[in-house]
């Protein structure tokens, strides 16, 4: 059977809440060794969603296929127990503020002197130095700082949140990138690396809208793409309505209403009517998805979140798929959207509960003893769920 490509990669992910917990995920997909550093008090997004085997739901999509441990990071033993496992591992992630690290005992410059081939990935909401460095940042922030919310007002809408954590996303993502690229580069040098990934530039590089701001060149670009209603189901057709409606217009048949002489207000009326009538002809999925192929245009049902999984193309790529619920049952969790010819790259177990994997952890990667875990759990150091753990 075919290997994963970082089968041989330890991670210690001493994330929380998404864009860490999300790079950490994805490695954890492609094959490595990811062990979650959790504080005592939990991720806070133990908190959200559907609670399955004493799992909920979002912490469970965010770190499926991770082992964990519940380290105590303000006592020094915990502190020495991280720096341990340091010692052992290929990749740190962290997304504390800028200089949290520091304050506890395990900055760059500590990690990277216990193991100077380690490749430490920092996301923050703005860098790691600089003016606004110490700044608290959520992905909604971001999207604000970034002109992201006010960016509906070209429509007319009032500015408004989207409801996903793009800046989160967009920072794992590239954060994952930068990761396997200095993984490439230490393969040749030797050399570790500290990335210094701030949420404000991920959403800036990956905002494609961001050039007609900038220059002040709105009017250059493509229209917003429309939602129809037709007699099935609403579909946002990709393009500008007058690219849509030749192809109407050419390949279906529909013929021009405008009378002669009419002005071009009224001629844009008069084809939308017709359009509108079109599209409510179509009474059946199979009528929109033949006409949308005749048309040859890209088109999209507009289903509610929930309905995705009954997608033909979700459904044959397995692209959300059902893992153990820890309560006898299954529960849908989203597949590692990588497909490799000769390679592996999965979803490959449950989500963890707190500390579960304390003592596997310490014997796989330190050889540490029983009696110097019970020590470990004893002091304080390390904790656990007492209803979930192997101990």
């Amino acid at each position: 059977m075919a290997d994963f490509p970082l089968s041989d990669v330890r991670v210690l992910d001493i994330s929380r809440v998404l864009a860490g917990p999300f790079a950490g995920r994805m490695l954890s997909d492609l094959g490595a060794d990811v062990v979650k550093v959790e504080p005592p008090d939990g991720d806070m997004t133990r908190i959200w969603g559907a609670v399955k085997g004493g799992v909920p739901g979002y912490f469970h999509q965010q770190n499926a296929g991770k082992r964990d441990i519940c380290v105590d990071l303000t006592v020094p033993a915990g502190v020495d127990l991280v720096k341990s496992l340091v010692a052992q591992a290929d990749i740190v992630i962290e997304n504390f503020r800028a200089g949290v690290m520091a304050r506890l005992g395990l900055g760059y410059d500590v990690l990277s002197a216990i193991k100077p081939d380690l490749i430490q990935l920092s996301i923050s909401g703005f860098g790691q130095d600089g003016p606004e460095s110490d700044r608290a940042a959520y992905a909604a922030a971001i999207h604000a700082e970034a002109g992201f919310v006010r960016r509906q007002e070209r429509d007319g809408r009032p500015p408004q949140d989207v409801k996903m954590s793009v800046a989160d996303t967009n920072a794992g993502l590239h954060g994952l990138i930068a990761i396997l690229a200095a993984l490439h580069l230490r393969d040749r040098t030797g050399v570790g690396q500290h990335i210094d990934v701030a949420m404000i530039d991920s959403m800036l590089v990956t905002d494609d809208q961001l050039n007609y701001d900038l220059e002040d060149s709105h009017h250059t670009g493509p229209k917003v793409s429309e939602v129809y209603e037709t007699g099935a189901t609403p579909i946002l057709i990709a393009g500008d309505f007058r690219h849509i409606w030749r192809r109407m217009n050419a390949t279906m048949g529909v013929e021009d209403p405008t009378p002669a002489g009419a002005t071009l207000d009224e001629k844009i009326k008069a084809r939308r009517r017709a359009a509108h009538e079109f599209f409510l002809s179509l009474t059946t999925d199979a009528a929109v998805r033949d006409a949308m192929a005749t048309m040859n245009v890209a088109w999209g049902p507009v289903r509610k979140p929930a309905d995705v999984i009954e997608s033909a193309t979700v459904k044959h790529r397995g692209t959300i798929t059902r893992i153990d619920d820890r309560a006898g049952g299954t529960r849908p969790v989203t597949q590692s959207p990588y497909r490799y010819s000769n390679a592996r790259a999965e979803v490959r177990g449950v989500a963890p509960h707190r500390g579960e994997h304390n003592r596997t952890v310490l014997k796989d990667w330190l050889s540490m003893a029983d009696t110097d875990i019970d020590q470990l759990l004893q002091s304080g150091a390390l904790l656990r769920d007492e209803d979930y753990v192997d101990g």
